[in-house]
């Protein structure tokens, strides 16, 4: 039998009743681990982790938190080959989604390190400037912003089992605020080596990191008003969470991240013979298959002017046709499969419902697949489908097919462009390609409401943008709507959800020795 992953909880390794979930090699559909969280007792380990690391951690100022981030981050780089071969085992990765999961994990954590630092030996962070609350001028306000005396519960989703653990636990733990991570059972493995070595080498406190795999049942139950729940997965799921009876009764601080249908708008300016669009067409097909299309912020619809519908659907079909699918042991191979036979139907299923509405423009189903069993393997082409009279099709602004697919849609006028994008109600990013910066500045006011972030490329960016899909912790992430509400990220703004906001009513002597000992908070 394959082996049992053990949970970390109350400072221990603990292994799960029962047989556990087996996790597959989406490319060889062989047994890798099984994962278990029966029997945990979670009352008592969720209050050690309050206890005994948040104790730990709030005694800590930001600048020695930032020096546990860093800890982690030598750990994790000096692992990193291992890393690998799990992402390729586990997930199906290529090196492109081993860069952006793995890799995306140890940046997005050097990054709060580097803030920690700039905070350095203070404990709470002063928010904004006082206020008098007298006419004398002896009495004021000041806001200031604490760590919460509970811990963040982390449910995260299956496409980045690295990167979705560490851009959730880096600004917890430099906020002072322990972590239970409960990562997606598809893809756990991963998580769990990642965790195991990080608490091998005793670089956190005890207690500041907890880890359990396996079922989601119960986790919730033992939640109190000081914790904090953060959840990356389906709207679906997001539902039931709100709904949950510790989140309502409890008034339990939730962030959200879930379904997107994000899109890329193309300038009718821009010429369809020019260099600018060449990148336009390359940066698609990247961000159409990498991962396969697991990513939350891969672009689904993309929108061109009328006239150049035919042209740029000849080009991206072509651009697609290079990606070789299979397995990713295989250096040739540019897209490996989705995560598993689940997800496969899922996709196949949501591309069915597309394409009664749509032209399909480019069909990666009959695409070879390198060195992998069509019987075995989890692999989905990549597709392209295309819509010349959007007005009549409603689908494609409400179905996201979380795979290869995106959907080229026709527009006669910017206008329109831009509230047939809007009909996303509420995306995590929609990208601009544009010669003028005065067309970044329209658009970018006219969806900045319902995107969590607009990325705007023009020729003098084209080799230094961030790209489309790569989440930087400079930056927000999340966005309204059926996005989840959600923020992530951003820089100093995360700490902001580990923290409890407080008005401090005294007077000149009280505040100026409170300033004089916190960090100032202007994001």
């Amino acid at each position: 039998m394959t082996e049992l992953l053990k949970n970390h909880v109350s400072g221990k390794w603990i292994a799960g009743g029962g047989g556990g979930a087996i996790l597959r090699d989406p490319i060889l559909g062989t047994e890798l681990v099984r994962v278990s969280s029966a029997g945990l007792d979670l009352d008592a380990s969720y209050e050690y982790a309050r206890r005994v690391g948040g104790a730990a951690l709030r005694a800590m100022s930001y600048a020695e938190r930032a020096a546990c981030l860093r800890a982690v981050i030598k750990v994790l780089k000096a692992n990193r080959e291992r890393y690998a071969e799990i992402s390729i085992a586990n997930s199906g990765s290529t090196a492109r989604d081993i860069k952006a999961d793995v890799d995306g994990a140890i940046f997005t954590l050097g990054s709060y390190a580097r803030l920690g630092e700039q905070l350095g030996d203070r404990r709470y962070l002063i928010d904004g400037e006082t206020t008098a609350l007298d006419k004398d001028g002896q009495f004021h306000g000041q806001h200031l912003m604490v760590p919460t005396r509970g811990i963040v519960l982390c449910i995260n989703a299956f496409n980045f089992p690295a990167w979705g653990l560490w851009e959730k636990a880096g600004p917890a733990l430099l906020s002072g605020v322990p972590v239970v991570c409960k990562p997606a059972t598809a893809t756990a493995w991963l998580t769990h080596q990642m965790v195991a070595d990080v608490v091998g080498a005793a670089v956190l406190p005890t207690g500041a990191l907890s880890l359990i795999c396996g079922s989601s049942e119960q986790l919730l139950e033992p939640l109190s008003s000081h914790d904090l729940l953060s959840f990356t997965g389906a709207a679906q799921t997001a539902a039931m969470l709100r709904r949950h009876e510790r989140v309502i009764h409890q008034s339990i601080r939730t962030n959200v991240e879930t379904d997107s249908i994000n899109s890329v708008l193309l300038d009718a300016r821009v010429a369809v013979d020019s260099d600018f669009f060449s990148q336009f067409i390359t940066d698609l097909c990247d961000e159409i298959t990498v991962r396969a299309g697991q990513r939350c912020t891969a672009p689904r619809r993309i929108f061109v002017r009328e006239e150049d519908y035919d042209t740029v659907a000849e080009a991206l079909a072509t651009a697609l046709a290079k990606v070789k699918l299979g397995n990713p042991r295989n250096p040739t191979v540019m897209m490996g499969p989705v995560v598993n036979r689940s997800q496969q139907h899922h996709v196949h299923e949501g591309l069915a419902r597309l394409s009664k509405h749509c032209e399909l423009l480019f069909d990666g189903a009959g695409l070879d697949w390198v060195d992998a069993d069509p019987r075995i393997a989890t692999c989905v082409g990549q597709h392209l489908l295309g819509i010349r009279k959007p007005e009549a099709n409603s689908l494609v602004h409400e179905i996201e097919v979380f795979g290869p697919v995106a959907t080229l849609i026709a527009y006669q006028s910017t206008d329109q462009a831009l509230e047939l994008i809007r009909r996303g109600n509420g995306s995590l990013v929609v990208s601009i390609y544009t010669e003028d910066p005065a067309f970044i500045a329209q658009s970018a006011l006219e969806l900045a409401d319902c995107h969590g972030r607009v990325h705007a490329v023009t020729p003098e960016v084209s080799q230094s943008r961030t790209g489309h899909g790569n989440v930087m912790p400079g930056s927000l992430h999340g966005g309204p709507g059926r996005a989840g509400g959600g923020e992530e990220l951003g820089g100093l703004r995360a700490l902001s959800f580990y923290h409890r906001r407080s008005a401090l009513q005294a007077g000149t002597a009280a505040l100026t020795h409170l300033s004089a000992a916190g960090a100032s908070y202007r994001p």
